[in-house]
């Protein structure tokens, strides 16, 4: 295993996000008694952690390591117990000092682990009211007259499938930096939310009407077809109109663009009000963009994994300036970042991080490309 990737590895583990295949490739690298030296010493760097085994509780730190690791995995689970041991015994050994200081409030960091905030979901209803969303919870949607229309189940919204006749009540869903959602709205059209995003939808569409939403931020549509009645997505500069298709539309409201990939089906674009001289139309791998303030939309051709990997929760920059890349590393985590390196800003990187936790993707930058920065809880200042 690389030193690279050793790193990362020790990173997740302290910040509990490591999973259980992780855990088992970090306890069979630390089994070699180098690599033991290795840990410990990036520790004691990184997290500013002295060293007193004598009063270090190893059947405690067994005990938990165990339950952490039976979490991850139901079917770990069916394993013979003593396997746990296998894993808590050699994490131990290197691990003895860093836990017990941990625990017992001796555990003084330099600020090496960043906090960030923990913002809410707000769902607005019809009638303006609001409410926050529990992702821990399953639960049934209901109107105002507590008629169910759908559910949730934890991080998903999931809507009857049913056209309404009468008139369209909006709901709003405002997601936070730091968080992602999905909605199945009521004509099966799934929609991927990602961070800073709002979005507002019909709880039911109406016949021979066409369905549209409102977006504002970023979205990945799987459209359910229905050549009866179109689907619009409404965004602060273009409309995306479709039948049935998979695309990615961008639309922050600090960006300099609206972007739209598409990644299956056709799609057309427009300003303002449709006409037959003002669509642009998309094929697959194409991406249509919308400068802010400009009319006209121009179109490229593009590697769609590029502008849909946030939604498997990873992060891909090509070609991206530093100053775009701490803009989504804010909305993905929820921090803030303070660039007092104006000319570092400009410059441009590629890089890919499939779920890290922001400390790796930290230490990836300042290890290749020596950028130095100071962490205070949410706040990164890039010195």
């Amino acid at each position: 295993m690389t030193v690279k990737k050793s790193e990362r590895l020790i990173v997740k583990f302290i910040t509990n996000q490591a999973s259980q295949d992780e855990i088992e490739t970090l306890t069979e690298w630390l089994k070699v008694e180098e690599n033991q030296i290795v840990f410990k010493d990036f520790v004691k760097t990184n997290y500013a952690i002295d060293t007193v085994v004598n009063t270090f509780d190893s059947t405690e730190v067994r005990k938990q390591l165990s339950e952490r690791i039976k979490k991850e995995n139901n079917v770990f689970q069916k394993r013979r117990f003593s396997s746990y041991y296998k894993y808590a015994a050699i994490l131990i050994v290197a691990l003895g000092s860093f836990y017990f200081y941990k625990s017992s409030n001796l555990f003084h960091s330099k600020g090496n682990v960043v906090v960030p905030r923990q913002d809410e979901i707000v769902l607005q209803l019809g009638d303006e009211s609001t409410e926050t969303v529990d992702t821990s919870e399953s639960r049934n949607l209901t109107d105002k007259d507590g008629k169910v229309i759908g559910k949730q189940e934890k991080n998903r919204f999931i809507y009857s499938k049913t056209y309404a006749s009468g008139e369209l009540v909006y709901n709003t869903l405002k997601i936070p930096y730091g968080k992602k959602f999905e909605v199945q709205l009521a004509d099966g059209t799934i929609i991927h939310l990602n961070a800073g995003t709002s979005l507002r939808y019909p709880v039911q569409f109406l016949r021979n009407q066409n369905r549209q939403v409102y977006l504002t931020g970023e979205a990945f549509f799987e459209v359910a077809k229905d050549k009866a009645h179109p689907f619009t997505v409404n965004t602060q500069d273009i409309d995306v109109e479709v039948l049935g298709t998979k695309f990615n539309v961008n639309s922050y409201t600090e960006d300099i663009s609206t972007d739209v990939v598409l990644v299956e089906g056709k799609v057309s674009l427009y300003k303002d009000k449709k006409t037959a001289e003002n669509q642009v139309y998309l094929t697959p791998r194409l991406k249509g963009s919308n400068m802010r303030g400009q009319q006209k939309i121009t179109t490229e051709s593009v590697n769609t994994d590029y502008y849909t990997a946030w939604v498997k929760g990873s992060l891909v920059f090509k070609n991206a300036s530093f100053e775009s890349i701490i803009k989504k590393l804010e909305r993905h985590y929820n921090v803030t970042f303070i660039n007092k390196n104006k000319e570092l800003g400009k410059e441009i990187f590629n890089a890919r991080f499939d779920n890290e936790p922001i400390e790796v993707v930290l230490k990836y930058f300042s290890d290749s490309y020596a950028i130095d920065y100071k962490i205070d809880e949410d706040k990164i200042t890039i010195k």
